[in-house]
């Protein structure tokens, strides 16, 4: 039993070894490298939509910036792409939207391949289309295509949400097709898309090094974490990688979530607060357990090689394994409720799984209105505290 566990929890941490990533991938990931990020933004025009005299003298002196089709146009704004690499985002662009593929406000994630370093990168492209006149409900839509390139498609994926909220970002901006406030504005905004939506996570390993543990915990067992004498941004960070870490949202019971914040609140247990004024940063009120500790290793090496998609797939398989022990425990207790052998696995699996704390104390919200089951939780509780008293 405990074979078969720890050779699961060594491939959760092994991402290098498994197959979320191509092996072309992986051998970038094993050495240390600076990823390239690139944008590009786009004047979408539906062509059965009228334009205005602006428009048009706008779209004329920009002609060779423009691809037609036959309902629609797309013009170059913005990019920071070679500028042979841009026309031939623009031919897949306009392919994409001929298809449908596009729709509006939704993120669409692929690869391409561009005359640049990678050739073949991962392209995120996103369709915001303006708001329709109400005297032209049925015309096409007018709107911005927003690309942002780097990476791969997979890692580009895994940071899906992140990128489809930073676009959003920018509806406020897109007023008028001449972006009167492009260098002031716009094109600030898009230059930063790769340091605000991919790389918060690395600045968070990068700021607690091998005190990452005490993050994961927190994260999973639904402690504040308090961040003094730091910036917004780096507090804004902190506060991202929690929301990464934790399994809020994942839990198959809504209402274990909220039994589990207000059991927490009610408990004397402290907030983790991380003190930037000194470097490395002071944290106190820290606790961790075995599991979160094995995967320190995993996120400096990572960190180490300055890949944020390598670290997000670690983060992302951290929290498939703690609900994956989340689930068996929840399989032993039922279980255990109609055999003493169940029970005597129970106390096994929790003694070897080294997370059996914040188990636990999930196990106890979700079966808090299961009398049979929160006694077999009290049992499992003071096995743990005599196990660690014994320990100690």
């Amino acid at each position: 039993m405990f074979t078969s566990q720890t050779s699961s929890f060594q491939d959760s941490i092994d991402v290098e070894e498994r197959d979320d990533f191509d092996s072309e991938e992986i051998a970038g990931y094993i050495q240390k490298i600076q990823l390239n990020s690139y944008y590009t933004i786009y004047l979408y025009q539906g062509t059965r939509s009228e334009a205005s005299a602006e428009n048009v003298a706008w779209n004329q002196r920009r002609a060779d910036s423009t691809t037609s089709q036959d309902d629609f146009s797309l013009t170059l704004i913005d990019s920071s792409l070679p500028s042979e690499a841009e026309p031939e985002l623009r031919t897949y662009i306009s392919r994409r939207l001929s298809k449908g593929a596009l729709l509006g406000g939704m993120g669409n994630i692929a690869t391409v391949e561009l005359s640049i370093p990678e050739q073949a990168v991962g392209c995120y492209c996103c369709l915001l289309e303006q708001e329709r006149s109400p005297e032209q409900p049925d015309a096409d839509g007018n709107g911005y295509v927003i690309c942002f390139m780097g990476g791969s498609e997979k890692g580009l994926n895994l940071f899906r949400l992140e990128l489809d909220k930073y676009v959003q970002g920018l509806h406020s901006s897109l007023q008028t097709p001449e972006l009167l406030n492009l260098e002031t504005e716009v094109r600030p905004y898009l230059s930063q898309w790769y340091e605000e939506s991919v790389m918060h996570i690395y600045r968070v390993v990068q700021l607690v090094q091998s005190n990452i543990s005490f993050l994961l915990h927190a994260a999973l067992s639904h402690t504040h974490v308090e961040v003094n004498n730091a910036d917004e941004k780096t507090k804004a960070d902190v506060s991202r990688f929690i929301k990464a870490a934790s399994l809020q949202g994942l839990s198959q019971q809504d209402t274990t979530t909220a039994s589990l914040c207000k059991a927490i609140s009610e408990d004397t247990q402290s907030d983790l607060v991380i003190d930037c004024s000194t470097s490395p940063p002071t944290l106190s009120n820290t606790v961790s357990n075995r599991f979160c500790d094995d995967w320190i290793q995993a996120f400096l090496n990572a960190a180490e090689r300055c890949n944020p998609f390598l670290l997000r797939q670690i983060l992302e398989n951290f929290k498939l394994k703690a609900i994956q022990d989340m689930n068996s425990l929840k399989r032993f207790v039922r279980q255990a409720e109609m055999s003493h052998y169940a029970l005597f696995r129970c106390c096994q699996f929790l003694q070897g799984c080294g997370n059996g704390d914040v188990l636990l104390q999930n196990a106890r919200a979700e079966h808090s209105d299961m009398p049979e089951a929160c006694t077999i939780v009290t049992v499992l509780e003071e096995f743990l505290k005599e196990q660690s008293q014994a320990q100690a």
